[in-house]
């Protein structure tokens, strides 16, 4: 059977369903057929026929709450009028409430009385008892009074719960009205928090007697705050709807989510996910900043000299450009502010990622989605009969995608793509290993970019400061490098937390690809062979990109040390 649901308090159709409300309140004697026809011609805009009558006081929500009731063989409540006992309302999660309209009335132990506005939702009442653990005996109450209930004892609404797309935060006058639910505001609170704070990532984590909140920002984790544990399954819940594909309901397997939301004016992408631990579902949000793609490249990090390499780079007509690092070393947003210098009317440009992390305006993104066949090489193989110019790979993983991204590259086409290496000239080895021959790594491969992450001194606090002899040795710099340098160190201050750094930038090894380096991949030449030959050619290692950026005072050399540890001075 169609069934009506209602929101706003008010009727909406689904379908045709109003037709079968419509005979019921018809055969009630409240209305006649006359009548129907008559406010169904002169309906305006998207309004039902019920809200129409309704409106104009030809029907009254309560006769409309009771034919609905009657029909359903429930009782009809004045919700308004019957007293609730306070700790009822804990028995369904808050999130449930908001998003099936159902109200908890009496709780009788072994089953709980629910008021409902749609007694017809046959759906909505079988799903309830599988959320909440209890059986439940229905009534049925008018629209409005549940919405003043839920209201009333759990706050107004931040946002439209059934399809939530997202909060608008830009200062005081978007912030959370004191009346909110306390766990809406909440939640809004570690999100604001957290984006202020520039994390790229939330961790919510239970412990066995607390729920933990970290933040990452600029690559460390920071603990901000711990509340109590039985905040745990509404936080989760909240954090469920608002990705609008979890399911509250499912608890013991790992779930994957999006949110998107508004924050101080930028669009903002959360990449949720959770995953049951020992002590209850652990969720994790990486804050995907959408202003990031508008990086130029000397906020990447690039100096001029590398900005001129890289530019020439990326206005090849066909080949492949890999950026390489571990996790976590910045190759994606390095792409994607690629594709975004090159994204031009004349050209289409094609990307295959897993998941899709920026929507990019004008550039077509297709998401891999194993479970059904949409595999990297599946896409890849479609994407081909598309006629790019430009193709993103967002992680050659398999002798499959490598074979066709090398396939393409020699058909005309600027292949991008990522590989897990620790330096540059290592990626042939890798390519080999997956399954490429070496022949066509040497014919396709036209550039390497090896990166990782630094933070950056805080502009405010940074101060001058003095190498000591375990750095200047650990650096390989010597006396007369730091004469006409601006080295400054680490000093804290409102600004950055404390921390003395604010923000993170690269440290690139950019390895071309010449004809002499071509016969040597050819010739199945080792690694560390091809990185003399690079090095031959002026190509920087990581460590020495980190000593220049140092001495400009731009970093500190124990960041530079520490993440370049494997780089041999």
């Amino acid at each position: 059977m169609e069934h009506i649901i209602l929101i706003n308090h008010s009727y909406k159709t689904v379908y045709s369903n109003e037709d079968y409300l419509l005979s019921l309140i018809a055969e009630s004697g409240l209305i006649t057929q006359n009548d129907i026809e008559i406010y169904r011609n002169n309906l305006t805009g998207n309004q039902s026929v019920i809200e129409r009558m309704i409106s104009e006081r030809k029907l009254s929500e309560e006769q409309v709450a009771q034919v609905c009731a009657q029909s359903s063989s429930v009782d009809y409540i004045d919700l308004e009028h019957t007293p609730i006992a306070p700790d009822v309302f804990d028995a369904i999660p808050e999130e449930v409430v908001r998003r099936f309209k159902a109200v908890p009335v009496v709780d009788h132990g072994s089953y709980l009385v629910v008021a409902v506005a749609d007694p017809l939702n046959f759906e909505a009442l079988d799903t309830l008892p599988h959320l909440i653990g209890r059986e439940i005996s229905p009534v049925c109450a008018t629209p409005s009074a549940i919405e003043q209930t839920i209201k009333h004892n759990y706050g107004a609404e931040l946002n439209d719960d059934d399809a939530p797309e997202g909060l608008t935060w830009g200062g005081d006058e978007d912030e959370a009205d004191a009346n909110d639910a306390p766990i809406i505001k909440l939640v809004s609170q570690i999100l604001v928090e957290a984006f202020n704070c520039r994390a790229s990532d939330i961790h919510i984590e239970p412990l066995e007697k607390s729920l933990r909140v970290r933040y990452r920002i600029d690559g460390k984790l920071i603990e901000v705050d711990n509340h109590p544990k039985k905040l745990l399954p509404a936080i989760v819940a909240r954090l469920k709807v608002m990705s609008g594909t979890m399911s509250i309901a499912e608890k013991r397997l790992p779930q994957d989510g999006r949110i998107q939301i508004q924050m101080a004016g930028k669009g903002v992408d959360l990449r949720v996910s959770s995953v049951p631990s020992n002590h209850g579902e652990s969720i994790v949000m990486r804050i995907l900043d959408k202003s990031a793609l508008l990086l130029g490249l000397p906020e990447l990090g690039f100096l001029s000299d590398d900005q001129e390499t890289f530019n020439e780079m990326i206005g090849l007509p066909d080949g492949i450009i890999l950026v390489t690092g571990p996790t976590g070393s910045g190759k994606t947003t390095t792409l994607y502010a690629c594709l975004n210098v090159i994204n031009r009317p004349d050209k289409k440009i094609i990307t295959v990622e897993d998941p899709v992390e920026y929507e990019m305006p004008g550039i077509n993104q297709v998401m891999v989605k194993a479970d059904i066949g949409m595999t990297f090489g599946a896409a890849l193989r479609a994407m081909l009969r598309q006629a790019p110019n430009i193709i993103m790979i967002g992680e050659i993983r398999d002798a499959e995608t490598a074979n066709i991204a090398i396939n393409a590259a020699l058909t005309g086409h600027l292949v991008f793509s990522t590989l897990h290496t620790n330096d540059a000239p290592s990626a042939v080895a890798r390519l080999a290993d997956i399954g490429v021959k070496k022949f066509l790594i040497a014919s396709a491969v036209r550039s390497i970019i090896a990166q990782r992450l630094v933070r950056k001194l805080c502009p405010t606090c940074k101060t001058p400061m003095a190498l000591s002899e375990r750095e200047m040795r650990m650096l390989n710099i010597d006396g007369n490098q730091v004469l006409d340098s601006d080295i400054h160190g680490p000093e804290g201050c409102e600004k950055c937390r404390n921390s003395g750094y604010k923000g993170r930038m690269g440290l690139f090894e950019i390895f071309k690809i010449d004809d002499e380096v071509r016969h040597m991949i050819n010739d199945e030449l080792s690694s560390p062979q091809l990185r003399k030959r690079a090095r031959e050619l002026g190509m920087r290692t990581l460590r020495e990109d980190g000593i220049r950026k140092v001495l400009s005072g731009m970093t500190s050399a124990e960041e530079v040390i520490s993440v370049t540890m494997s780089d041999m001075a």
